[in-house]
């Protein structure tokens, strides 16, 4: 039986962390987590997402542009993400709407597709 979801990775370049961490601790406001002494080497970083976790790998020769996966962050309030990322020079992608959801996406710095929903 599966009983939830422990964890949930995207990738970035290789050599790309301290730009990732910038946006993903300093403009989003994430917390980084401890990677484990024998995963360490491995470049990347760990994220904590509420009771969740999302792993910061590294991986070359993907173009994450042209994929629709995607990971979806539950928000407060929609608005003030979207003032937050245009702030941050980051484009808005309207989402086809969802009944009883308000949300919209983006790419990350690195083409990571990314979305911000809330329970309306």
């Amino acid at each position: 039986m599966i009983t939830g979801l422990h964890h949930a990775q995207i990738t970035i370049p290789k050599g790309a962390e301290q730009q990732g961490k910038d946006f993903y601790c300093n403009v989003l406001g994430l917390s980084e987590i401890d990677k484990p002494d024998s995963l360490k080497g491995r470049g990347g970083f760990w994220l904590q997402v509420g009771d969740k976790e999302v792993h910061v790998g590294t991986e070359e020769g993907f173009d994450r542009l042209s994929t629709k996966a995607h990971l979806a962050y539950r928000v407060e309030d929609v608005s003030y993400w979207r003032d937050v990322l245009t702030e941050n020079n980051i484009k808005i992608l309207d989402s086809v709407p969802i009944p009883g959801y308000e949300r919209f996406e983006f790419r990350d710095p690195f083409g990571n597709r990314v979305e911000m929903i809330k329970n309306i």
